[in-house]
């Protein structure tokens, strides 16, 4: 679980973050969403130890992260899997060695063990025999697959995603989206996501803390936004006419008016 208490962060005298406290708990993806210049790439760089808070402290497991120096510092980052938006894969380096980029770093495991470990989180994200190939020869989804792959080779408690989906297709999106999700509850790990598919907010937004200007405006489930009566909030994430209509079909699927296994073509006819 990660603890986000009374966080602020200005740059030149102007306030960025202003007063943000949120619970992040395990098991479960939680969303930090809202428009470019809300602040929320601020945050989650204050979170990870990138940017230092002015106010406020980050506790990881309870352990004040914001108050840590050196060595104590490093060993709860050890504990933090990446996931960047580019996929930040070193294009010299062909899959396996990207992914045993880490274990290198940070173990002393012998070939083999790094070996066994690769191939072990490459199956789970369903990239087998991949080992040889250069990131050049990849398609922008199986980038993120051997990404994801890479942050979560050193066994994390903690993983972060800064907009997973960027630059990938629809269905692709729906697959990393469920992969972080699977992943997520499987090994128990706190998710934090930051991101701008509405798609994902609906799908896998466990807990979704919406940042307007700097504030936190307004935090709850994928189930409870639908009902929301924050009206930034509807304009940021309903913003569209077809969203909107989307939106009222799942409040009647909520409410029990329609079936959310209702047959169209039978409905349309």
């Amino acid at each position: 679980m990660i603890e986000v208490k009374n966080i602020q962060k200005s740059f030149d005298s102007k306030i960025i973050i202003q007063d943000v406290s949120a619970v992040m708990k395990a098991g479960q993806c939680n969303l930090i969403i809202g428009a470019s210049g809300s602040g929320k790439t601020v945050l989650m760089k204050c979170m990870v130890g990138l940017f230092d808070p002015d106010h406020g402290s980050i506790l990881y497991g309870g352990h004040d992260f914001t108050a840590m120096e050196g060595r104590d510092k490093t060993e709860i980052r050890k504990e933090i899997g990446m996931l960047f938006q580019g996929s930040a894969l070193f294009d010299s380096l062909n899959v396996e060695q990207n992914i045993m980029f880490p274990l290198s770093m940070f173990t002393d495991w012998t070939y083999k063990k790094k070996l066994d470990r690769v191939n072990e989180v490459l199956n789970r994200v369903n990239l087998p025999d991949v080992n040889r190939k250069f990131p050049a020869e990849l398609s922008g989804g199986m980038k993120k697959r051997v990404a994801l792959a890479r942050a979560i080779v050193l066994n994390p408690k903690y993983l972060f995603c800064d907009e997973p989906n960027s630059g990938l297709d629809p269905q692709t999106s729906l697959v990393i989206d469920k992969l972080i999700k699977e992943i997520t509850v499987e090994y128990n790990i706190t998710t934090v996501i930051n991101t701008h598919d509405m798609n994902s907010v609906m799908e896998i937004g466990n807990y979704i803390l919406y940042m307007y200007k700097g504030n936190k405006e307004w935090e709850g489930t994928n189930q409870e936004i639908i009902f929301s009566k924050n009206q930034r909030l509807n304009d940021f994430i309903f913003a569209s006419e077809f969203l909107q209509d989307a939106k009222d079909m799942r409040m009647l699927e909520q409410k029990g008016k329609i079936a959310d296994d209702r047959n169209m073509d039978e409905l349309l006819k």
